[in-house]
C-alpha cells in the first residue's frame, strides 16, 4: 500500500519551510532522568514561533496551494494551536484567514489567533461540530480549507519535527509523541522510521478519547464520543483517513494516559525541565510516569513537547 506521505515529502517540506519556521533544538533534561527512569531529551515545539508545532504543517500546506486557492481566503477549524499556526502562516503569505474555534477555547489561544490578524468564529465544542460550521462557511464564502490533521501536505510539514530530531539526535532509542488528530504523530513516525526503522516510536493520547487505541483494536478508523480532558489540544474524536495507515505502519505502541498523570507530568516539565508547556504537550512524560510506557535506564528517550500555549489561570490550577 502506498502511503499518503513519505520521507521524500517531509524532506521537501523541510526545504520549503526553512525561511518561515524555527528549527527547534533537542534539549537534554537530566533533572528528569531519575523520575522517568531513562535519559530524557526534549524536542520543544513550545519554543516555536507560535508556541506550537502547528505552524509547520499550516505553512507547508498554504505554500503548496495555488495562487487562486490562496486568493479565496483560508479557513481552518482548531482547538487553538492550529488556529494560530494557520493565522501566522496566512499573514506571512498575504492571505485572509478565518478560524472556527470551540466556544470554550482557552482565552490565550483565542486572543493569540486574533492578534495574528485572523477572523475568529466561536462555535460548538467538539471537532465534528466545528467542521460542520466550517463547511457551511466554505459553501457560503468559497474559502480554501487547511485541515487540522488529515491533509498530506500538512502531515509532511509536521513531519519536519521528526526529520530535525533524527539529524540532531542520531542515536535516539525511543521517540514519544502527543497523539490527537494524528498529523504530528504520522509525520514524525514516517520521518523517523524511514530514516532508522530501529527507533521505537510511541504515541500518547488521552484515555478519555483514545481514538487511535480503539482504531487499532478495530482494525479501521473509528469515531468516539467527545469527553473532556485536560489535554484540550488532543480533543479529537475521529481518526484521520490519511494519518491512520501511516500510524498503523510505523507507530510501535499507543498509550492511553489519564488526566492525573498528565498534570503530574506538566509539573515535572515546568519545574525540573524549566519549560512552559500546555497539558497536551506533557502527555508523553505522563505516559512514562504512570507506567503506560516502559523505559530502561540506559535508553535515550526524546519527548516531543508539542506546544506551550496555556492560560495562566489554567497553569496555576494545575501547579501542585
Amino acid at each position: 500500500m502506498e502511503l499518503p506521505v513519505t520521507l521524500k515529502d517531509i524532506k521537501e517540506a523541510s526545504v520549503r519551510l526553512a525561511p518561515y519556521v524555527k528549527r527547534t533544538p533537542v534539549l537534554r533534561a537530566e533533572k528528569l532522568d531519575s523520575a522517568l527512569g531513562c535519559s530524557v531529551y526534549f524536542k520543544p515545539e513550545c519554543l516555536q514561533l507560535t508556541g506550537s508545532f502547528k505552524i509547520r504543517g499550516a505553512t507547508n500546506k498554504i505554500l503548496t496551494m495555488t495562487d487562486e486557492e490562496r486568493a479565496k481566503g483560508i479557513i481552518a477549524s482548531s482547538s487553538g494551536n492550529h488556529a494560530q499556526g494557520v493565522a501566522f502562516a496566512a499573514g506571512m503569505l498575504g492571505c485572509k484567514a478565518t478560524i472556527v474555534l470551540p466556544a470554550d477555547a482557552p482565552k490565550v489561544k483565542v486572543d493569540g489567533t486574533r492578534a495574528l490578524g485572523a477572523e475568529v468564529v466561536l462555535f460548538g465544542h467538539g471537532s465534528i461540530e466545528r467542521y460542520k460550521k466550517l463547511y457551511e462557511l466554505v459553501d457560503e464564502k468559497g474559502y480554501s480549507v487547511v485541515h487540522s490533521f488529515n491533509d498530506p501536505m500538512l502531515i509532511a510539514g509536521q513531519g519536519t519535527v521528526g526529520y530535525e530530531l533524527m539529524q540532531d539526535l542520531k542515536d535516539v532509542d525511543t521517540v514519544i509523541v502527543p497523539l490527537g488528530g494524528g498529523g504530528l504523530m504520522a509525520g514524525v513516525a514516517a520521518a523517523i522510521k524511514e530514516t532508522n526503522p530501529n527507533v521505537r516510536v510511541i504515541g500518547a493520547e488521552p484515555a478519555a478519547i483514545a481514538r487511535y487505541s480503539e482504531s487499532r483494536k478495530a482494525g479501521k478508523p473509528v469515531v468516539l464520543e467527545l469527553k473532556d480532558t485536560v489535554a484540550d489540544g488532543l480533543m479529537i474524536v475521529n481518526t484521520g483517513t490519511n494519518t491512520y495507515p501511516i500510524i498503523e505502519k510505523y507507530v510501535d505502541e499507543i498509550a492511553a494516559v489519564e488526566d492525573g498523570a498528565i498534570i503530574k507530568a506538566l509539573n515535572e516539565i515546568v519545574f525540573k525541565g524549566k519549560l512552559l508547556v500546555e497539558a497536551s504537550a506533557a502527555i508523553g512524560v505522563g505516559a512514562v510516569l504512570s507506567g503506560k510506557i516502559k523505559v530502561r535506564p540506559d535508553e535515550k528517550v526524546c519527548f516531543v513537547l508539542s506546544g506551550g500555549n496555556i492560560d495562566p489561570s489554567t497553569l496555576s490550577k494545575y501547579i501542585q
